[in-house]
């Protein structure tokens, strides 16, 4: 465990020691004696939040507050409208990437709606059963252990993304900021209108949206490794610094500057060091 201090902010914060079991998955543990209110910045990724300590996380949306166990489609936080704080926090919080996204939860990240959903309302019952599985764990390495088991036994039994759909995920996040949907859907052999409707009902954003939100997520990590905005602009793939700005302004509700030293995403280096494992993908036949 390592501590993550910034300003005022101090989190304990576990890492595994070895990859998930699962591609696609990756997951970090925190304990946060008091979370101030927290900008959440959009990410290309399902995110779902384990909580077993004493309080609970609270996130705060254009539909209301949830508390305890969580789940929220890529993209969550677009705008800078979602808020999350909380005392005595602590998670595991895991990282899906939309292509597992729908075996594991059971659902399709689609079905998300890009809102916040309590895991209760989802999972049921296996809700609660994790949380006091992680409740009665003496380590973070056990917690990582019951919850990879738990997400590999879901992979398992749960219905696969198109392969078409995993070779364009995997387009899309081997070169940020640079793919073309028109080439993608030459490339699986698809329509524009099929890539598009399939893309968006099984991995629960539009194929354009999601080159975007890969593409900000680069840049905002850019921006937080003190690289200046003319230099993330020319290396993600904008048209200039000012399309850069407009983009960050609808992602966070900010600026490049602000995005520089947001407190979520400053934690990456040490909570998730290699920003994620993407989804092995093999090409379309044909």
């Amino acid at each position: 465990m390592r501590t993550f201090v910034h300003g005022a902010a101090v989190w304990d914060v576990a890492c595994p020691q070895r990859p998930s079991r699962v591609a696609g998955v990756t997951m970090a543990g925190f304990k946060v004696p008091d979370l101030a209110a927290l900008r959440m910045v959009p990410h290309p990724a399902v995110t779902l939040l384990l909580e077993f300590g004493a309080g609970a996380p609270v996130v705060e949306d254009a539909a209301g507050r949830r508390r305890g166990s969580l789940v929220a489609g890529p993209g969550l936080g677009s705008g800078g409208t979602v808020r999350a704080w909380g005392t005595d926090v602590e998670c595991v919080q895991v990282r899906l990437s939309p292509v597992i996204a729908r075996a594991v939860l059971g659902a399709a990240p689609a079905d998300l709606d890009g809102a916040v959903v309590s895991l209760d309302d989802l999972w049921g019952r296996e809700a609660a059963r994790i949380r006091e599985q992680l409740s009665e764990a003496r380590s973070w390495a056990e917690r990582f252990a019951v919850t990879d088991a738990l997400l590999a036994h879901r992979h398992a039994a749960g219905p696969p993304v198109d392969p078409e759909l995993a070779w364009a995920w995997h387009r899309i996040t081997a070169d940020p900021g640079m793919a073309r949907v028109d080439e993608l859907a030459d490339e699986v052999g698809w329509s524009r209108k099929r890539l598009w409707s399939r893309f968006r009902s099984q991995l629960g954003l539009p194929p354009k949206r999601a080159v975007q939100l890969v593409r900000f997520d680069h840049a905002a990590h850019r921006l937080v490794a003190g690289v200046g905005p003319a230099r993330v602009a020319a290396d993600a793939g904008y048209a200039d610094q000012s399309h850069l700005h407009r983009d960050v302004k609808a992602f966070t509700g900010t600026t490049p500057a602000t995005v520089a030293g947001e407190l979520f995403l400053a934690v990456d280096d040490i909570a998730w060091p290699d920003r994620g494992t993407p989804a092995r993908a093999r090409p379309p036949a044909g």
